[in-house]
């Protein structure tokens, strides 16, 4: 049933061959092919990069905010009457918000376009961020947090499912890391701002982690009004394209990619979605890498302050973890692509993560320099998984429709459950003794992860030679990727 339907969308997808008779093979890229993927790079990837910097900026900030000017009260648990359980909540509720509209946010991408809907998304949380600035006790945090969890939802499955309208499976991966990448980066400099901002501690009669929502809220609202006017929607309308550049640009993308011109989800396509069984092993696997990656975002912070770190210098620490991991992303994902074995590649940076993590489980709580070695391999390992994962997923799914349920059921029935265990493994209590249920815990799951991703591999290796084999001479059918 499945194998029949990928035959079917293949058969919608053809065009005349004739135009470009190389571009868009198995073969090597031509000039032509060349030189439009890097001007839909300049155009579409810093800027893509740039908003989830933002969008991740405006979501972990929470964390830097906990412990930031702690030493002197002025944080936000202490002013604002919060705690330890209350502010876990806090953060369980924006993962409960982020899971439940994923899906019909990636809809409504399709829908009204991705220039207007990201923008919108963009401005909302930005406000929000802002709006946290002046919270005064739980229940608006809550709130708050909650409807951030709304807005911030639909981003990241949006900007992988507004990829597949633009560049072959093969070329998704890097792009992908590129996107997630600045999330490390993001962690990276939202340490180093929370460190600088410490320092302008009650200006204006406002503690500096007030300062530190509003200053970091503001260039979100501002770059929303740039999103809707230079975010590009789809190739088929893409006036800064020749006509030329377009007629390729849809033409390499015959048998594989989103189409803008086709049409939006339907309760078929859905249920088509829902059922193809092979998706849930994804989900199973995005599971386990959400956990850390969670974790991570939320409680490096604690974590560095836990390795014997003051709470000014605490924020300054988490830079090294987050820089090493961004160029360990890239590379992975670069290799990813090229050696077409994203599964293996996420597998075998999961088994690196899950030793970073079994170090800083095992060593004594007072080995501050092996454990904060132990940070960085695990940080490395953990967000390099996500970028080839990511892009297998929407390598591997052959309908518009389709891949935009499947990218969002992923991160939302498989990343958001992930994060919200992230959210409760780091127990404030087991800050003397190193946070081991933490590190155990996502030490595990990466195991996990890098057996799913072996076990996935060769599942398409099976498929793509019952493809094969029963394929009518002739016919062009289009294989799975690894």
């Amino acid at each position: 049933m499945v194998d029949e339907k990928h035959n079917e969308d293949i058969e919608e997808q053809k065009t005349s061959l004739e135009d470009y008779p190389d571009a868009g093979g198995d073969g090597p890229i031509t000039d032509a092919e060349r030189a439009l993927r890097w001007k839909q790079d300049k155009r579409i990837i810093p800027l893509s990069a740039g908003i989830y910097f933002l969008c991740y900026l405006d979501r972990s900030n929470i964390g830097n905010a906990k412990i930031l000017n702690a030493s002197t009260h002025n944080d936000l648990l202490t002013e604002a009457n919060i705690s330890s359980s209350q502010f876990t909540i806090a953060l369980f509720v924006f993962l409960v918000a982020y899971g439940v509209f994923e899906v019909p946010s990636n809809i409504l991408l399709k829908k009204l376009r991705p220039s207007r809907w990201i923008a919108f998304l963009m401005f909302s949380w930005g406000a929000l961020t802002i709006g946290l600035g002046g919270i005064h006790n739980y229940a608006s945090l809550t709130v708050v947090r909650f409807l951030l969890g709304v807005f911030e939802a639909g981003l990241f499955p949006g900007l992988v499912y507004f990829l597949t309208f633009w560049y072959r499976a093969d070329e998704r991966s890097i792009r992908v890391a590129f996107i997630l990448a600045s999330a490390t980066l993001a962690g990276a400099f939202g340490g180093a701002i929370a460190y600088g901002i410490g320092h302008i501690n009650q200006a204006a009669g406002l503690s500096a982690w007030r300062w530190l929502f509003i200053i970091e809220g503001i260039p979100s609202v501002i770059s929303a009004f740039f999103v809707f006017f230079f975010l590009p929607d789809f190739p088929e309308d893409a006036k800064w394209l020749t006509i030329q550049e377009r007629d390729l640009a849809v033409h390499r993308l015959r048998l594989e990619g989103s189409k803008g011109t086709h049409k939006a989800m339907t309760w078929t396509d859905a249920k088509q979605t829902l059922t193809d069984w092979r998706l849930w092993g994804h989900y199973v696997i995005y599971f386990g890498i959400s956990v850390p990656f969670s974790s991570l975002s939320l409680f490096t912070p604690s974590i560095t302050a836990g390795l014997g770190y003051g709470d000014l210098r605490a924020q300054l620490m988490t830079v090294p973890p987050y820089a090493v991991a961004y160029v360990v992303q890239i590379l992975t994902s670069w290799s990813a692509d090229h050696f077409n074995e994203r599964g293996l590649h996420s597998a075998g940076m999961a088994l690196i993560g899950a030793v970073g993590f079994l170090l800083s489980a095992v060593l004594p709580a007072d080995a501050y320099l092996s454990r904060y070695g132990g940070l960085i391999i695990a940080a490395s390992g953990a967000f390099a998984c996500i970028p080839p994962l990511l892009g297998w997923l929407s390598s591997n799914i052959f309908s518009t429709a389709s891949v935009g349920m499947a990218i969002a059921l992923n991160i939302g029935l498989g990343g958001a459950p992930g994060q919200i265990v992230g959210v409760f493994i780091y127990k404030s209590n087991e800050a003397k003794k190193g946070y081991p249920t933490g590190h155990w815990t996502n030490a595990a799951l990466l195991f996990l992860v890098a057996v799913g991703g072996v076990v996935l591999r060769f599942y398409y290796a099976w498929r793509n030679k019952k493809i094969l084999r029963d394929r009518v001479e002739g016919q062009e059918v289009r294989l799975f990727k690894y």
